[in-house]
């Protein structure tokens, strides 16, 4: 099973809960447990009553790691009153306090398979009297879902109170927005005769990551700061004083257990209350939605493989799980094992990886682009994050700044859900520094000191000197990259190099170096010059489509390219054509048409491309088939649709759309009934894989991946 390190080798949050301890003040033990207990009681207050952390769900867990450390090792030190011995917060006085009839715990967690193990060992010494017992334990896995528990009492069928968990012993009375959840049924769709004079449901509440994304594009669209995450989300629909709000949230629910049971065939022994999977099957019946992976396991090995599996699938779902719950299935037992003053002892929480950290920002910088677009982007304390240290990240545009207020200085919140790009969530509004000043888009570029120019209506910003280092450098540099003339050792860097010693001003000029110049540069041999000139020289023949997407022409990437190059015999009719000739070709749309024409209407892009001539650079189309050639043979992937999600181990993103497009195939963005084929790496996107699930399209490996592209034919 995948299990997570840094690079002590121990588990992450115990490795996190290590450092800190080490890098605390030297302190007597009580003065340090009394320093985490703050900490921690008024991080939970954060976190349960206001839905506005400070510090992600990893940075808590290592505090309480290092307090449940320092009370075990100094026991005069424990109270019942510490963050170790109690569950949630109080709740909040804007709503109606509900008892509990049954408390309602936390779960202690769990960071690794060794850890998952440990804690079966212990029960196995909990139960070392009852050989009979011992043998009969078995297991309950669930993905732990990321939301709000809640507590639905039905008296005699009929809901009559919801409420949140608050501090396990009181909640909060959340009736009136329970109720406009359409998944949560007023009434049980059990038989009367089955119906108990009491139930209440367990379960937690939660906010699919469909409807957050939506839900964060209206925040954008009406001007406003977009929400941090689903969680608090969740929470904070669930505590609208009008309940019409919570109405406007599409909130969900899975139920995931019992509380108090009284009266009725339900409560009598041997019935479905005497073992957790059953129960989860009565609720079922009853109308609730009980998530669909949830999977019973005889042993603890096979708990471990369905932890590792539940990891792999983390971001094949449509809703955030942060974990696997595992519970003991015989109720009896469960009995048994009994509870600490804030956890069951029969159930334990097996935590992932963190995707959410807190660092430091430390400057706002902006970098040009091949087009001239401006783009700003944190340059951050380096943090690990997912598996990988984050020390950069993009901050897209001037308005996504302003949106999210961010500052030099702030401690902000850096998230990677299996994405290759992190991303800043956003500030830590507590822990601003109050000289923290609002950040401005510089006025001028940073590569050659021109003016920076936002046109009205655009939301990104441009240097707009054609003769700006910067963007020179990408523009060769894209202009060498895989996806484009794929010219193999001509990275940024050399690049760099080149510019700098005055070899080359354009993409044409590369056809121009020489063995003597090249091998004279620092870094350079004969034989490393030779390569790359060999390199540059069988970039000549790459055909139409990829000097398309070379040429960095606004809004022309390789499925465009492909389109353009499909249509039109080469490069000359196309710098020929017209705007409407162009916005008549599939795919390419007045905008696109118009960028086109615009790009060939400049006498510097013209001069550039009479230099490629020159130099033998070959425009004809690649892929153009006249209709009357009887040699024309059919490419494999003609007419099709091939959509790639998530991340293969052979192709990058841009090479395996470039291979579908060589083939005759389209590639776009998202799956539709006309698409063809799913094609799913890595960390594929949720709502891509379910919509090609729902249609019925097959979803192919990178196998068979490249059977299709060889053949044409799916396996």
């Amino acid at each position: 099973m995948p299990e997570p390190t840094m690079s002590s080798g121990r588990p992450p949050v115990e490795a996190l809960a290590a450092r800190a301890a080490s890098e605390a003040p030297a302190t007597a033990p009580a003065d340090r447990v009394a320093e985490l207990r703050r900490q921690i009681a008024y991080h939970s207050a954060r976190y349960h009553q206001d839905d506005a952390p400070e510090i992600a769900d990893f940075e808590y867990d290592a505090l309480v790691l290092e307090l449940t450390e320092l009370e075990a090792s100094h026991p005069e030190l424990a109270s019942a009153v510490s963050p170790t011995a109690t569950v949630g917060a109080p709740p909040s006085p804007a709503f109606a306090p509900v008892q509990h009839a049954l408390r309602m715990l936390s779960l202690d967690n769990v960071f690794s398979v060794d850890e998952l193990t440990a804690w079966g060992v212990r029960l196995e010494r909990l139960l070392a009297g009852e050989p009979e017992a011992r043998s009969a334990v078995a297991f309950v896995c669930e993905p732990k879902i990321d939301g709000l528990a809640m507590s639905l009492r039905y008296e005699r069928g009929t809901l009559v109170r919801a409420a949140t968990r608050g501090d396990g012993t009181t909640g909060e009375d959340v009736t009136a927005n329970v109720r406009t959840i359409g998944v949560i049924p007023h009434e049980l769709t059990l038989p009367a005769t089955d119906l108990p004079e009491v139930l209440e449901v367990r379960g937690e509440v939660y906010l699919p990551l469909a409807a957050f994304e939506e839900l964060n594009r209206r925040q954008l669209e009406a001007g406003l700061r977009p929400f941090a995450n689903p969680r608090n989300s969740a929470a904070g629909s669930l505590r609208q004083k009008d309940p019409a709000v919570t109405a406007e949230r599409p909130l969900a629910f899975f139920a995931y257990g019992l509380g108090e049971v009284r009266g009725g065939p339900l409560a009598g022994r041997g019935g479905p209350l005497e073992r957790q999977s059953a129960a989860l099957e009565l609720l079922a019946r009853a109308g609730f939605p009980v998530n669909p992976m949830i999977r019973r396991e005889a042993e603890l090995d096979g708990v471990a493989r369905y932890c590792a599996e539940a990891l792999e699938r983390r971001h094949d779902l449509d809703y955030e799980i942060d974990g696997v719950v595992v519970k003991v299935d015989d109720v009896a037992l469960q009995r048994r094992l009994g509870a600490t003053s804030h956890a069951p002892r029969w159930a334990v929480a097996y935590k992932f990886p963190p995707e959410e950290r807190t660092t430091l920002l430390k400057q706002i910088l902006v970098s040009i682009g091949r087009t001239g677009r401006a783009t700003p982007f944190a340059a951050l304390e380096p943090v690990v994050v997912a598996g990988s240290t984050v020390g950069l990240a993009s901050l897209h545009n001037e308005d996504q700044v302003a949106l999210k207020d961010l500052r030099e200085g702030d401690t902000v919140i850096v998230r990677k859900a299996g994405d290759v790009i992190p991303e800043v969530v956003g500030p830590v509004l507590a822990a601003r520094p109050p000289d923290a000043a609002p950040w401005r888009f510089p006025t001028t570029c940073p590569g050659c000191g021109g003016p920076l120019v936002r046109l009205e209506g655009e939301s990104d910003t441009f240097c707009i000197n054609v003769d700006c280092p910067a963007q020179q450098l990408q523009r060769i540099a894209h202009f060498a990259a895989r996806s484009a003339m794929d010219i193999e050792g001509l990275g940024e860097m050399r690049v760099g190099q080149l510019i700098g010693a005055g070899l080359v001003h354009d993409v044409a000029d590369l056809y121009r170096l020489d063995l003597e110049a090249l091998a004279a540069l620092e870094g350079f041999g004969e034989v490393s010059a030779r390569n790359l000139l060999a390199a540059i020289d069988a970039s000549r023949a790459r055909g139409m489509t990829r000097l398309l997407v070379a040429l960095s022409i606004h809004h022309v990437g390789p499925t465009i390219a492909a389109a353009l190059a499909a249509a039109i015999v080469d490069l000359d009719a196309l710098g020929a054509a017209s705007e409407e000739q162009l916005s008549a070709i599939d795919q390419v749309g007045g905008t696109i048409a118009a960028s086109v024409v615009a790009f060939f209407a400049s006498e510097r892009n013209r001069q550039v491309i009479e230099k490629l001539r020159s130099a033998g650079v070959a425009f004809g189309s690649d892929r153009y088939r006249s209709p009357t050639s009887e040699e024309a043979a059919p490419l494999p992937l003609a007419g099709r649709s091939v959509v790639v999600t998530g991340t293969l181990e052979g192709f990058s993103r841009e090479e395996a759309e470039a291979a579908i497009l060589e083939r005759g195939g389209k590639s776009p963005g998202s799956v539709s009934a006309k698409t063809f084929a799913v094609v799913v790496g890595a960390e594929p996107g949720a709502a891509k894989l379910s919509k090609a699930e729902q249609l019925g399209i097959p979803i192919l490996d990178e196998a068979a991946f490249r059977r299709l592209l060889a053949t044409g034919e799916l396996a």
